[in-house]
């Protein structure tokens, strides 16, 4: 579904990425992991455009991602939740959402209910402004505006990251249903192993802007762990 290939990125002189490899197989979990500043964002501004890159393809779908501008690439079927949340702190939850719906292409202007379903709190708030949210429920919102557009690729950039931990646990089961009862292909960053071990099917590890690990879940080795993620 998508695949990364001879992928380079610079920060001016600093060679930051180095002929990364990835493929994101259709219906999969697949995790990207790695410490702190070892390029994990910068690879994902690089598939949604927000960086560009020095030389390599990124192609999703048979299309050439990496020759779109950055406003067509969510309207391909990619829904994206960045590092941080970025929702809109004086918009309402309702309008949050409706967002997203700019990009689908059936032309749908409400919000679809399934969404609320997924998270009840949104509908309990949904006239609350996003500002007025906790962590937990901000970052839930950000999840519910991506699926909005109705994506076929879901990329979350450390979805987990400081959330309190009964809502890390209904992050990862709705991670779990998207992926695996209804089929959404995700791309994950994460750096929590237990949460890590529970949605995904692959792995790829980044140290210093390379490549230098992957497989499947089962074969993320203490080895490896102990070698390039923990601290």
């Amino acid at each position: 579904m998508l695949s990364i290939s001879g992928l380079n990125q610079f920060y001016g002189q600093s060679h930051t990425l180095w002929d990364i490899e990835l493929e994101v197989t259709p219906g999969e979990c697949t995790c990207l992991m790695g410490r702190n500043g070892v390029g994990k964002t910068t690879l994902l501004n690089c598939i949604m455009g927000e960086l560009a890159i020095e030389s390599g393809q990124i192609n999703y779908q048979d299309q050439a991602l990496h020759q779109m501008r950055m406003e067509q690439r969510a309207r391909t079927g990619i829904g994206y939740v960045p590092q941080g949340r970025q929702i809109f702190p004086l918009l309402t939850v309702e309008e949050n959402l409706k967002i997203g719906l700019s990009a689908r292409t059936d032309k749908l202007r409400q919000v679809p209910e399934f969404i609320y379903e997924l998270f009840p709190v949104l509908k309990e708030m949904r006239q609350r402004r996003g500002g007025d949210l906790s962590g937990g429920q901000q970052q839930q919102l950000a999840i519910g505006r991506a699926l909005v557009l109705d994506p076929k690729l879901l990329i979350l950039d450390e979805p987990t990251e400081g959330i309190q931990p009964n809502v890390v646990a209904e992050i990862g089961e709705v991670i779990r249903k998207l992926n695996r009862d209804i089929g959404l292909t995700v791309l994950l960053v994460e750096q929590k192993l237990p949460f890590v071990r529970k949605v995904a099917d692959r792995f790829y590890i980044l140290d210093r802007g390379r490549r230098v690990a992957n497989g499947k879940i089962d074969d993320l080795s203490d080895e490896l762990v102990k070698e390039y993620l923990t601290v």
